[in-house]
C-alpha cells in the first residue's frame, strides 16, 4: 500500500482558510487579562447576595453587572473552546479552554443566589418594580419563564453547588472530544488501486462520498473500528454524561431526564413522542431507497459504506467562494442586508474555519457570543455535501447574528428547538435555488444525492440516535445496567429496524455508532433535527411561494432570539410544530425525492 495523502498541521494551513479568533482577543496575552478582569468582578457579583430585595435599583445595580460579566464570559468561553476545537492537539488551546470552563463555573457560582432571591421576593413585587423602574421592563419574559420553573429551582445554597459542579460534570463531553480528536487514530483507507488515504475527523466526510467503493468500504469500516478499539472506556464516558443528566433531572424534581429537557421550554413531552412515531411509521420510505440505491449502483449487495456512493461519474466541483455564491443567491427572497451580512461574513471577516488538518474536531458547528462575530467550523471538501454543511451552520450563525444584534443580552440566546430550524431552512432554500437553476442532470442527481444524505443524518441517523437515547436514559432511571456491549446491541436493534432486509447489516460497527457523536452529551438534543428540518421545510415553502409576509415573519422569528417560547416564536413564523403534521409532509418530501431519484437514475 502507498499513503498518498495525510492532513497537514494547523500551522501549515492558509490563513484564509481559519476563522479570525482576533477579532475578539488580538493574543493570548490579551485573553489572560480578560480573565483577571472576569476574575476581578466575580466578588462584586456575591456581594449582592441577599440584597436584592431592597428594591429595584438594587436589583438594576446587580443585572446590569451580571450582564457585563456574562458579556465578557461569553468572549473568553468562545475564543477558547474555538481554537481547541480547531486544534486539539495545541496544548495551550486546551489548557485555555480548561480555564475558561473552570472561570464560567465560578461566575455560575457567584450569582446562583439570583433566582432563588428573585422568587422569595415574589412575582407580584417583581412585577411591581418592573413598572416603577422602566430599565425593568425587559424582564417580562424572563420573569414568566422564572415564574413557569419556580418548582425546578432549589435553594441558593443547591444552586451554588450545580454551579460549581458544572465544571466537573462536563469530563464526560471534554473527554469525548479529547479522544475524538487528540488521541484516536485510524488505520488508513485503501482504493482498489492500493492507495492509502489517511482517514480522520477532518477527512471522514469526503472519504465516504469517495467514487471508489473500496474507498469508501475501508474508510467507514476503519472509521467504525477506531471506535470499537476504545468501546469500553466510550461507554463509560457517555454512561457518566446519562447519568449525569438524569442527576439534574431528580435534583430540579423532573419526572425524567426527558422532562428536563423539554419542559424549561414548554415543549410538551407529546412533541418528542409524536415524532418518534411518525419516523417508525415511515420507516418503509428507507427501505426503499436503500434498494433503488442498491439497484442504481449496480450492485448484488448493498452497505451502509454505499448510502453516500456517488451515482454519477460527474460529482459536481464546488469552491469555497461558488458555494457562498449560490448560498447568498438561494437566500435572496430574505432581503439585501440578510445577504450582504452572510457573504461579508464568509469572504471578508472569515466567520468560517474551513480548513483540514489534524487534530481539528469531528463535525460542523456555529459558534460565537453576544458582542462576538458568528463563527463557524467546518471541513471544506469542494463537494455539495460541503455547501450544504457550510449553508445550514449559516443558517445558525445569521440566527445568532440577528438575535444578538436585536435583542439584549438576556435574550440574545435562543433555545436548540428552533435553533435547527434555522440552519435546516438554509438548507432548502439552497437547494430550492440550485435545483432550478442547475438543470442539468448529473447535477440534479447530485443535488438528490446532497438532499437525501441531509434527510439521511436528521431523518434517520438523529431519530434513531433518538430512540437510543430514551432507552439509555430509562433504563438508568430505572437502575438497570449499562455496558459498552449492551449499548452497541441496543443501537444495533434499532438501526436493523432502518435498514431492513436491504442493507447488509455490520452489527458491531453499525451498533457504534453511538460513540461517534458529541451531540450524545446534550441531554436530548438529536430529536430536534427532525422536528428542525420539518419546521425549515415549511417554512422556506411559504417563501419560496411568496406568501404575504412569509419572508418577513422568518426574519422577526429570528430577531426574537430567546425572547419568546420556542413553539410562539415558530408559530409567529409560520409554522406549528406542536402537531405531527409538519413531520407528516417533510416525510411526504422524502419520499417524492425518492420518486424523482427514481425516475433519473
Amino acid at each position: 500500500m502507498t499513503e498518498s495523502t495525510t492532513l497537514p498541521a494547523r500551522s501549515a494551513v492558509p490563513i484564509a482558510e481559519t476563522w479570525d479568533l482576533e477579532a475578539i482577543f488580538a493574543t493570548p496575552a490579551d485573553w489572560e487579562q480578560a480573565c483577571k478582569d472576569l476574575e476581578s468582578q466575580l466578588p462584586g457579583l456575591s456581594a449582592y447576595k441577599g440584597r436584592l430585595s431592597a428594591g429595584p435599583q438594587t436589583l438594576l445595580e446587580f443585572i446590569t453587572l451580571y450582564e457585563q460579566a456574562g458579556i465578557l464570559a461569553g468572549k473568553i468561553g468562545t475564543y477558547a473552546s474555538n481554537a481547541y476545537a480547531a486544534d486539539s492537539l495545541d496544548q495551550a488551546a486546551a489548557g485555555r479552554a480548561g480555564q475558561a470552563r473552570s472561570l464560567m463555573s465560578r461566575l455560575g457560582a457567584a450569582a446562583a443566589f439570583y433566582e432563588p432571591e428573585l422568587m422569595e421576593i415574589g412575582f407580584a413585587t417583581l412585577r411591581q418594580w418592573r413598572q416603577s423602574e422602566p430599565r425593568l421592563a425587559y424582564l417580562a419574559q424572563y420573569l414568566d419563564r422564572l415564574e413557569r420553573r419556580q418548582a425546578h429551582i432549589r435553594s441558593s445554597e443547591v444552586e451554588e453547588t450545580l454551579a460549581m459542579a458544572s465544571d466537573p460534570f462536563g469530563g464526560a463531553y471534554n473527554t469525548f472530544n479529547v479522544l475524538t480528536a487528540a488521541d484516536m487514530t485510524f488505520e488508513p483507507a485503501v482504493g482498489s488501486d492500493g492507495v492509502g488515504l489517511e482517514v480522520g475527523q477532518s477527512s471522514i466526510g469526503s472519504l465516504v462520498t469517495h467514487a471508489d467503493r473500496e474507498v469508501r468500504r475501508s474508510a467507514w469500516s476503519n472509521y467504525a473500528d477506531g471506535y470499537l478499539r476504545f468501546k469500553n472506556t466510550f461507554a463509560s464516558v457517555l454512561t457518566t454524561a446519562f447519568k449525569q443528566d438524569v442527576f439534574s433531572a431528580r435534583v430540579r424534581r423532573y419526572q425524567t431526564a426527558l422532562h428536563a429537557s423539554l419542559e424549561p421550554n414548554e415543549i410538551p413531552v407529546e412533541v418528542f413522542h409524536n415524532f418518534i412515531g411518525v419516523f417508525k411509521k415511515h420507516l418503509p420510505t428507507w427501505h426503499r431507497y436503500w434498494a433503488l440505491r442498491r439497484r442504481a449502483l449496480g450492485y448484488d449487495t448493498f452497505l451502509v459504506s454505499d448510502i453516500k456512493a456517488p451515482l454519477t461519474d460527474a460529482k459536481p466541483v464546488v469552491p469555497f467562494e461558488q458555494a457562498v455564491e449560490w448560498i447568498t443567491q438561494g437566500m435572496q427572497p430574505l432581503g439585501d442586508e440578510y445577504v450582504s451580512a452572510l457573504r461579508k461574513g464568509c469572504l471578508e471577516e472569515r466567520w468560517v474555519d474551513r480548513a483540514l488538518n489534524k487534530g481539528k474536531r469531528e463535525g460542523a458547528f456555529s459558534s460565537g457570543s453576544y458582542g462576538t462575530r458568528p463563527y463557524i467550523m467546518m471541513s471544506y471538501a469542494n463537494d455539495l455535501f460541503s455547501l450544504s454543511t457550510l449553508a445550514h451552520e449559516l443558517g445558525h450563525s445569521m440566527h445568532s447574528y440577528y438575535s444578538r444584534r436585536d435583542q439584549p443580552f438576556i435574550y440574545s440566546r435562543y433555545g436548540l428547538f428552533v435553533a435547527e430550524v434555522a440552519s435546516n431552512f438554509n438548507q432548502a432554500m439552497v437547494r430550492s435555488y440550485l435545483f432550478q437553476r442547475q438543470p442539468e442532470r448529473d447535477f440534479q442527481v447530485a443535488l438528490i444525492e446532497e438532499a437525501m444524505s441531509n434527510f439521511h443524518r436528521y431523518f434517520f441517523i438523529m431519530p434513531t440516535l433518538a430512540r437510543f437515547e430514551l432507552e439509555a436514559h430509562t433504563r438508568i432511571e430505572k437502575g438497570a445496567p449499562l455496558n459498552a456491549d449492551i449499548l452497541i446491541g441496543l443501537l444495533a436493534d434499532l438501526f436493523k429496524e432502518g435498514y431492513g432486509e436491504e442493507v447488509v447489516f455490520d452489527r458491531e460497527r453499525i451498533g457504534i455508532t453511538w460513540a461517534q457523536f458529541l451531540h450524545m452529551y446534550l441531554n436530548f438534543y438529536v430529536y430536534q433535527y427532525g422536528t428542525g428540518i420539518s419546521g425549515a421545510q415549511a417554512l422556506a415553502n411559504g417563501v419560496l411561494a411568496g406568501k404575504p409576509q412569509a419572508a418577513a415573519n422568518y426574519l422577526a422569528f429570528l430577531k426574537a432570539g430567546g425572547s419568546m417560547y420556542p413553539l410562539d416564536a415558530l408559530k409567529m413564523a409560520g409554522v406549528d410544530l406542536a402537531s405531527p403534521e409538519p413531520v407528516e409532509a417533510a416525510f411526504g418530501m422524502l419520499a417524492d425525492l425518492v420518486d424523482r431519484l427514481d425516475k433519473l437514475v
